[in-house]
């Protein structure tokens, strides 16, 4: 006798989606909380007084249910749209320091960066769907945040 098919069975299947979105931004690497000769020791070039800047990549992962009905994690139009929200308004084309607000006491390395945009998508989301934010800075530079 032969076997049911029983994958239409299963409770829930759980998924991964990634949007890419590239942006350009300047910044400069510098704590107010440290002298300049330490911030120059620390960040070197990237303390540059004029700044630097970056075409970074950023990949958005949701996780989630699989929907039995139409077959998606979530609508990728919607991710897009909160990728341009979150992402390409404030930050594109920015001088992260002096154009965005959060920035203004906050060092603004990757590391910051994936944050920054981790608490605004998670905002913009529903709960739990949120897996992580990977920047790549160059091509040998990568910073990933998951929320914790």
């Amino acid at each position: 006798m032969a076997q049911a098919d029983t994958r239409n069975e299963v409770a829930e299947r759980i998924g991964y989606i990634t949007r890419v979105q590239n942006f350009s931004a300047c910044h400069r690497l510098h704590s107010p909380t440290l002298s300049d000769e330490v911030n120059k020791r620390i960040f070197g070039k990237c303390n540059n007084p004029n700044g630097h800047g970056h075409n970074y990549k950023v990949e958005v992962t949701v996780r989630g249910k699989i929907d039995r009905h139409t077959g998606m994690v979530m609508n990728l139009t919607d991710l897009k749209q909160h990728i341009e929200e979150v992402i390409m308004i404030p930050l594109d084309h920015k001088n992260l320091d002096k154009d965005v607000p959060y920035f203004a006491n906050v060092v603004s390395t990757t590391e910051n960066v994936a944050v920054y945009i981790w608490d605004n998508m998670v905002k913009q989301l529903p709960a739990n769907l949120l897996y992580e934010v990977k920047i790549h800075e160059t091509d040998k530079n990568i910073v990933i945040y998951r929320g914790e």
